[in-house]
């Protein structure tokens, strides 16, 4: 009965302990809700008697398309601003601003606008209706999520949101088709969604200072990436990331990792032994590009050799032949050569019998001595003629020969005679 009337009072006081406890609940949001009410109304009244830090004004008027009030300790954006239609690039960071005025929706040529480092606990839908932007920076400020209307900024390129609480990736980004520039850095993100993939134009991600254990493997479908910051996480084991084309930049420093993780040779790494593998690798280049600049000369002396042994001593295509009478003039006094040097077999250089002692003597090497032409004494100089392709050019004074005394016969042989040159 003890027992049981103690159960019973015991119960009863937990009935109105849970009791005071919702009243107590109750007090307290009704506190809340007068406190912010409170801050609204004093913001309106000091929407009209705000008096503007010093050189503000001359900001305000100078007609120019970029306005920078950071760190002035607004604790409301000035009313002026929202009547800058012309704006196209707005820093308000590093004030008290906990929201925007609605009329900031008419700065409709905004491209830039930077609330990072206010104490600002939700996106301004106001700011979801600027339909201009390209560049929102929303870092250190108390988010732990997007609104759905960010759906909107369809032209948005760039989203910073690091320093704020997230611990689940704002999939509403999916949305946004031009978004190149992600920095979800120092939030509380554990994981990250497996079609991240989707997010094709995405370029630079930063998702330094979160809480992965694991490198996120979906990242790993993520080609376009050019960089990737996994600083400052609990990342033990990287997988390689040689076959990410784009990757150009990658930092894994700060994670209880025994190296660099394998990566392309283009590859910018930061972290505990980048320094030593970049170094390692450049010398690994240097020896690679040593090998094919020895190669590429070993190809350009071999065809510099088969070039020569193509231009060596052309094969004597056409033989002089003695016309049968050729004039008194043009015999020599040793023996009765005809103007090309070859001898004659019968002394005087007439008729048939010449041309077979001719055919006898073709193939034969020419002596070592100088060849000499009785007539008008000319010599022929190593240096004077120049040999090119299957004929020969002369460079010395022209040694012209009269059609009416000598005859060129074609004629194919085996191993053609070799040209003796003066001085060899």
């Amino acid at each position: 009965m003890g027992n049981s009337s103690r159960k019973g009072e015991g119960g009863e006081e937990g009935e109105e302990g849970k009791g005071d406890d919702g009243e107590t609940e109750k007090v307290i949001k009704k506190e809340e809700e007068e406190e912010e009410e409170e801050e609204v109304k004093k913001e309106k009244e000091e929407e009209e008697d705000q008096e503007l830090p010093l050189g503000v004004d001359e900001l305000l008027a100078s007609g120019d398309p970029v306005l920078d009030l950071s760190y002035r300790k607004f604790r409301r954006l000035p009313r002026q601003v929202c009547g800058l239609e012309h704006l196209e690039k707005l820093y308000v960071c590093g004030n008290r601003l906990r929201r925007l005025p609605e009329r900031i929706t008419q700065l409709q040529r905004l491209r830039t606008l930077a609330l990072d480092f206010n104490k600002m606990e939700d996106v301004p839908l106001t700011v979801c209706q600027l339909l201009n932007l390209t560049r929102l920076y929303l870092g250190s400020n108390r988010l732990v999520s997007l609104p759905p209307e960010l759906r909107n900024l369809q032209a948005l390129r760039c989203l910073w949101v690091e320093s704020n609480y997230f611990n689940r990736f704002p999939k509403q980004l999916y949305d946004l088709p031009h978004l190149r520039s992600l920095q979800i850095g120092d939030n509380r993100l554990r994981s990250l969604p497996s079609d991240l993939w989707r997010m094709e134009a995405l370029r630079g991600l930063w998702v330094y200072g979160n809480r992965f254990e694991e490198f996120p493997r979906v990242l790993l479908k993520m080609e376009g990436l050019e960089i990737l910051d996994l600083d400052k996480n609990k990342i033990s084991v990287f997988p390689s990331l040689s076959h990410l084309p784009n990757l150009r930049l990658f930092s894994y420093d700060h994670n209880p990792t025994e190296g660099p993780p394998y990566v392309g040779e283009e590859v910018f790494l930061v972290g505990e032994g980048a320094q030593e593998d970049m170094e390692a690798r450049e010398r690994r280049l240097e020896r690679r590009r040593q090998r094919e600049k020895d190669k590429e000369e070993e190809e350009e002396a071999a065809c510099a050799a088969a070039s020569a042994g193509s231009t060596e001593e052309p094969a004597i295509h056409g033989i002089l032949k003695n016309s049968g009478s050729a004039p008194a003039g043009s015999r020599s006094t040793n023996g009765g050569c005809v103007p090309n040097g070859h001898p004659t077999t019968d002394g005087g250089g007439g008729g048939g019998g010449g041309g077979e002692g001719r055919e006898e003597e073709l193939g034969a090497e020419f002596g070592e001595g100088e060849l000499g032409y009785e007539e008008e004494g000319l010599e022929y100089e190593r240096e004077e003629y120049i040999c090119e392709g299957e004929g020969f050019e002369y460079d010395s004074r022209a040694l012209e020969y009269e059609r009416a005394e000598l005859d060129y016969e074609e004629y194919e042989e085996e191993e053609p005679p070799q040209v003796l040159r003066r001085g060899t």
